[in-house]
């Protein structure tokens, strides 16, 4: 017997075959698309930050990341941000978690975390006190004569001695007659605690030596109160010979220049290595 199979039943045998071969099959993976391949350069993720100079909270973020076209920044306080270099202003000091994710088109990602410290820069500045111990040629050039650095219009410019000083060979000398005016101006940091410090005699005479420090370059000693931050009065007259140290400190408040001021009365008074330092 002769069986004869039509082309259509043909094809329908095929494609229940087909069927019962594809429901029977536990796939358990899923084909790539045709002609895909693996990514050959995967993105990496990575970056820098630096604080701004004009203002510490903030923070800019360099995007090293390699192969990636998307961003996510995550800033660790809340704040995210999809810019590729983006800058982020913190709300207070502390320790931060920031992390960035850099996905390319093909949907592949890395991730990357760093813990990012936010804090006030500590600024390392030192006052200059030119000519502080009054020596000949102590000036940053080489020159001055110990009394360049302290004329002013206040009063007639101080005198040098060179008997007793305090250290070196010279030393300031305000005469009794209370005629003569130290005065010298300085840069300080604002809103910073200072110790001004020195070394002082007296005549026996009774009198007083006046050392303050102002917040302007005064020209008229009647102006010397209403500009003071700080000052003290010194009276001791026990050896005319022996210098006694001295000083106060202060605050020095918005002001980003200071001036140093000294003035005697009644007796003849030698004055002599000043100092200044932060506290």
């Amino acid at each position: 017997m002769k069986y004869y199979f039509s082309k259509n039943i043909t094809k329908i045998l095929l494609l229940s075959f087909t069927m019962f071969a594809m429901y029977s099959c536990d796939f358990t993976y899923e084909l790539p698309e045709a002609g895909s391949i693996a990514d050959q350069t995967p993105p990496a993720a990575d970056f820098q930050a630096k604080q701004n100079d004009a203002d510490w909270l903030q923070l800019d973020f360099t995007n090293t990341s390699t192969s990636s076209t998307d961003y996510t920044w995550d800033f660790g306080d809340g704040s995210t941000s999809s810019d590729f270099e983006p800058s982020h202003v913190y709300s207070e000091e502390g320790t931060y978690t920031v992390t960035l994710r850099a996905q390319d088109k093909l949907n592949v990602s890395d991730e990357v975390s760093k813990e990012i410290v936010v804090e006030e820069p500590v600024i390392s500045f030192t006052p200059v006190i030119n000519e502080p111990g009054f020596e000949d040629l102590s000036l940053p050039d080489g020159t001055g004569d110990g009394r360049d650095s302290w004329r002013n219009d206040a009063g007639g410019v101080i005198q040098i001695t060179s008997s007793p000083v305090y250290a070196g060979e010279q030393a300031a000398k305000l005469p009794s007659a209370g005629d003569r005016v130290g005065l010298q101006e300085i840069a300080v940091l604002p809103d910073t605690d200072y110790a001004i410090k020195f070394f002082y005699t007296m005549k026996t005479d009774p009198g007083t030596l006046t050392v303050a420090a102002l917040n302007s370059f005064i020209t008229d000693l009647a102006d010397v109160a209403g500009a003071t931050i700080e000052s003290v009065a010194l009276t001791d007259n026990s050896d005319a010979n022996t210098y006694v140290q001295a000083g106060f400190t202060f605050n020095t408040g918005s002001n980003t220049e200071i001036s140093i001021f000294f003035h005697n009365e009644g007796s003849e008074c030698r004055i002599d290595d000043f100092t200044i330092e932060q506290l």
